[in-house]
C-alpha cells in the first residue's frame, strides 16, 4: 500500500512538473510573438521613414535589414517552441492518464478493503448474535 501511495505521489509530481513546463513554453511563445510584433513595427517605421520598402534597394535602411533578420530568427524560434509545446502537451496528457489510472486502482483497492471490512464486521456481529441467541435459548430450556 505504501508503494502505491508513493507511486501516485510520483505521478502527481510528474503531472505538476509537466504542467509547469507547458506553462513556461506558453509564456516563452507569447514573449516571442510580442517581440515579433515589436520588430514588425520597427521595420515598418524605418521603411516609412526612409520611404523605401524594397529590401533589395541600395538605400534600404540597414537598421530595418537587421530587424528583418532578427524577426526571421524569432520566427524560427517560434516554430521550435511550438513543436516543443505540442510535445509537452502530449506528455502532460499521457502523465495525467497514468496518474488517473493509478488513482482509480488505489480507489478500487480501498473500496474493496472497506467492503471486506464491513463483511468481516457483519460476520462477527452475526456470530455474536448467534451466540447470544443460543445462550438465551439454552437458558429458556433449562427453566
Amino acid at each position: 500500500m505504501r508503494n502505491k501511495e508513493s507511486l501516485i505521489r510520483l505521478h502527481r509530481f510528474q503531472v505538476d512538473e509537466r504542467r509547469r513546463q507547458v506553462a513556461d513554453l506558453e509564456l516563452m511563445l507569447e514573449e516571442f510573438h510580442r517581440r515579433e510584433d515589436d520588430l514588425n513595427r520597427q521595420v515598418k517605421y524605418e521603411q516609412d521613414k526612409a520611404g523605401i520598402t524594397d529590401v533589395g534597394h541600395f538605400a534600404y535602411p540597414m537598421f530595418a535589414k537587421s530587424m528583418l533578420a532578427r524577426r526571421e530568427n524569432i520566427l524560427q524560434s517560434i516554430e521550435e517552441i511550438s513543436a516543443q509545446l505540442t510535445a509537452a502537451k502530449d506528455e502532460l496528457a499521457d502523465s495525467f492518464q497514468d496518474l488517473k489510472k493509478y488513482e482509480l486502482v488505489e480507489e478500487n483497492r480501498k473500496r474493496r478493503a472497506k467492503k471486506e471490512a464491513v463483511l468481516l464486521e457483519q460476520k462477527d456481529m452475526d456470530e455474536v448474535s448467534l451466540n447470544i441467541h443460543r445462550q438465551t435459548g439454552f437458558e429458556a430450556n433449562n427453566r
